[in-house]
């Protein structure tokens, strides 16, 4: 069934996670509220993801963070489909199909699917003591879950896996993290970096272990009984998956749309289809610094598409030119990484006042390009403006963090 005649001059936005709450509000505050629509696969509004490893597990009575009131999207004209998600999209009369049978026309389409969590080849799913973490529900389900168990196993030491790692310990469980690669945050971090995450959580008396080969699962009735690694099996209490995400592009892909670990965009965020647009973890583009094709899982880059993805829908040419910066809260650490970290290039390390507090400078043929800190909130800020600016000190002023960054900021 339809709701309304062909040509219609409607947005209609996939998705409802970060990407698709910012590009809401930039197209209300442009006044084109009226012409949105926003499909959301999930029952509740727009909301924070990041707490959903963090205070929401810890606390019972954590409530969701809305981005906007309900009454915020009735306000400016937006309409809701909520728990409807896309099941199909029409390119050539440009429709999109809803599961209730609600059909929408649109004059742009914008797709900010997301990801959805890695889950293990083999294993079952829906087993009663095993979790991954993307979602609300997925976030209520692990609370519950967590709540009842007296040691976690988290299989991954990626962002995701050491923040529920560290959130478990923190109220009182016994963890153990098994993570396959030779060091954690593989494709995230440099060496030194990891190597600092490894030992703050092994001293929280988080068991961690690297290089890990997971051999198989003992499966009794609904429940993951034991878990086979490095020749040997361990009994499962509570088991979390922590291995990644998989971009959403099912539906773009069913459309004909080119994708490539994830959804192919160009600057502008145009798809292969230049009526639609795509934006946040679904997006993969070519990244303006590095010329590497990649798709970026950060809350900034979900904003920062957005206001591209605005541009793109108001007809004005505005490139996404956004520096990338990333952050993790794992109990006592605060990582904060602005820039994309080099495949090959100089590093120099510059402490603060303690070891917990230092920030790692990464330069590639004598440019700076990306800078870590951990619990050096004021090194990052000054680090984003000064790649921000294209400024970029050498590597022999660079002795002290201070003069490196907050001095040619």
């Amino acid at each position: 069934m339809g709701d309304d005649e062909p040509g219609h001059d409607r947005f209609v936005i996939i998705g409802g996670g970060h990407a698709a709450a910012q590009l809401c509000a930039g197209l209300v505050a442009a006044g084109q509220g009226a012409r949105v629509h926003l499909v959301c696969e999930e029952a509740e509004l727009p909301y924070q993801r990041p707490p959903l490893s963090k205070a929401y597990l810890k606390n019972p009575l954590e409530a969701l963070q809305p981005h906007r009131v309900e009454a915020w999207y009735a306000e400016n004209g937006i309409t809701l489909h909520r728990a409807d998600p896309a099941i199909a999209i029409d390119r050539e009369i440009r429709k999109v199909r809803l599961r209730s049978g609600t059909e929408l026309w649109y004059v742009k389409l914008v797709l900010a699917t997301g990801a959805r969590a890695r889950w293990l080849p083999h294993l079952p799913e829906g087993l009663e003591n095993v979790a991954a973490l993307r979602t609300a529900a997925d976030a209520l389900r692990l609370r519950a879950l967590l709540d009842a168990a007296r040691h976690v196993t988290v299989l991954g030491g990626g962002f995701i896996g050491l923040e529920i790692a560290a959130t478990a310990r923190a109220t009182g469980k016994a963890v153990t993290v098994l993570e396959a690669a030779p060091r954690l945050l593989m494709r995230s971090v440099s060496p030194e970096l990891a190597e600092h995450v490894l030992q703050a959580h092994r001293a929280s008396g988080i068991d961690l272990r690297v290089g890990v080969a997971v051999g198989g699962f003992e499966i009794e009735g609904n429940r993951l009984a034991s878990l086979t690694f490095d020749g040997r099996r361990e009994p499962v209490e509570l088991m979390v998956l922590g291995i990644g995400a998989v971009p959403e592009h099912m539906l773009a892909s069913e459309a004909g749309l080119a994708c490539d670990n994830g959804i192919k965009v160009d600057a502008m965020m145009r798809t292969s289809d230049p009526d639609v647009i795509a934006i946040g973890d679904c997006a993969s583009f070519d990244e303006h610094t590095s010329g590497r094709h990649l798709r970026l899982e950060s809350v900034q880059n979900a904003n920062d598409q957005a206001r591209t993805a605005l541009a793109t829908l108001l007809g004005r040419e505005e490139p996404y030119r956004a520096l990338p910066w990333f952050w993790s809260e794992q109990g006592a650490l605060r990582l904060q990484m602005a820039g994309l970290m080099p495949h090959d290039g100089e590093r120099h390390i510059r402490r603060g006042a303690t070891s917990a507090s230092f920030s790692i400078l990464h330069y590639w043929q004598d440019r700076l390009v990306c800078v870590e800190s951990v619990n050096a909130p004021m090194d990052h800020m000054a680090a984003r403006k000064l790649l921000e600016s294209g400024n970029s000190p050498s590597p022999e002023i660079a002795c002290d963090t201070a003069t490196a960054l907050k001095a040619h900021v």
